[in-house]
């Protein structure tokens, strides 16, 4: 019987993207001016006022005001009218040094065996559903927000909207678990405020369909476009009057949105968040590495749907074992114990090698705090840092390294694919 399936996505300028991006601002700083550095770093923002607290270990000293405060700038958070705006909100730093109980597991006299950061599982998810092997749904609900953020900057079709957004899409599988169509798209965005309410409401849900709907329509090949029918359900701000939002609408801290930065649902999260952590964090370098298994696999043919899962024991660099879920979907006649066992053998997945193989020790982070860490575009850009004495480093960065599908060779040798 068909059935439905739901995933959601948040804007950069959702109050908890934003203190992801801050977060992941800090990291970028760090590991910039000191690619050693250890740090954990959250965010909290709400009205007129940024939280930071956390722990680092580091060479290098930075003014994280103005790193916060440049951040909030670039989502959209410029006036005073929104109750928080990066030239005017306070910003309370609490950031303190890393405790050496936990740093004495992690660094080695041997940088091979560097222990995990943490405890815990991580997951990896990959499916043929999609281009970049992530789940429809989400990936649609990304697109949506990240149409509605350039609509927004270009002030010009649609010149009422404020940073904060969220979407969901709803679609309609086959029993053999295969896209029929979109059933229903929901959007909340904020936006100025209107002297005519009803007006108001009748603008916004004809300019989203009319405008943003198309816009994103374009961006997709053709059998993804079929699914956009004249029976979807649209619900364009269900709830009425969106003026007050971001943090002054609702409290925001990092790490909230650990279903919208992976999978949208499917597969399965191991609990922890990403943003704010440097990668001898396992609960982020491992989710990458297994993000990378993942996609190689089912790309090399192994499988249309694959779970990768990793776990770790704080300070001990071998993980515990590694699972694999193909979901029934297995091409190579091996069941999904053999199927990890070939896996184990071919990625090492010790924190250290994960962050040799990933290049997770650059300043990458910020590009993956808003619209999902997976299924973005591999690539190489420039980024300058400045500290506050003045000292200036410019990169070319590789982003999104778990994107790569470089492994597709060696696993099919090993599966004789």
């Amino acid at each position: 019987m068909p059935y439905l399936f739901t995933s959601e996505s948040v804007s950069e300028g959702h109050p908890d993207k934003v203190a992801d991006q801050i977060s992941d601002a800090l990291i970028d700083n760090f590991l910039a001016f000191d690619p050693r550095s250890k740090v954990a770093c959250e965010t909290l923002v709400t009205t007129g006022q940024v939280v930071l607290a956390g722990e680092v270990k580091s060479e290098t000293y930075l003014d994280v005001q103005k790193i916060a405060r440049d951040v909030i700038n670039r989502i959209g958070y410029t006036k005073g009218e929104y109750m928080f705006d990066g030239n005017s909100c306070g910003v309370l730093s609490a950031i303190h040094e890393q405790s050496p109980d936990i740093n004495q597991g992690v660094d080695r006299s041997n940088p091979e065996e560097q222990g995990a950061g943490d405890q815990g599982m991580m997951f990896g998810y990959a499916t043929k559903e999609t281009d970049n092997y992530m789940p429809l749904a989400l990936e649609l609900s990304h697109r949506i927000l990240k149409e509605l953020a350039m609509l927004r900057r270009e002030k010009k079709d649609i010149p009422y909207l404020r940073p904060d957004a969220k979407s969901q899409v709803t679609i309609e599988y086959s029993d053999d678990n295969v896209p029929q169509r979109i059933d229903t798209i929901v959007i909340s965005t904020q936006h100025d405020d209107f002297d005519d309410e009803p007006k108001m409401l009748a603008k916004i849900k004809e300019d989203l369909i009319q405008i943003l709907i198309p816009r994103v329509i374009s961006k997709l090949k053709p059998n993804i476009q079929a699914l956009f029918t004249d029976e979807i359900t649209y619900h364009i701000n269900p709830t009425g009057k969106f003026v007050i939002g971001g943090p002054h609408g609702d409290t925001g801290l990092t790490g909230r949105k650990i279903i919208v930065d992976t999978y949208g649902g499917k597969g399965a999260h191991g609990g922890g968040a990403f943003s704010g952590k440097d990668p001898s964090k396992v609960d982020r370098s491992a989710a990458y590495a297994t993000r990378h298994i993942a996609k190689n696999m089912v790309a090399a043919g192994v499988a249309d749907e694959v779970l990768v899962q990793v776990s770790y024991a704080i300070g001990v660099a071998k993980p515990m074992g590694i699972y694999v879920n193909t979901y029934g979907t297995s091409k190579v006649g091996m069941g999904d114990g053999e199927i990890a066992k070939k896996i184990e053998a071919i990625f090492d997945m010790r924190p250290y090698a994960i962050e040799q193989r990933l290049k997770l020790r650059n300043p990458i982070y910020e590009e993956t705090a808003a619209y999902g860490h997976m299924g973005r575009e591999n690539e190489v850009v420039t980024k300058t840092f400045k500290t506050p004495d003045g000292k200036t480093l410019t990169f070319d960065v590789e982003l999104f390294t778990w994107e790569k599908l470089d492994f597709i060779d060696r696993i099919k040798e090993v599966f004789s694919i």
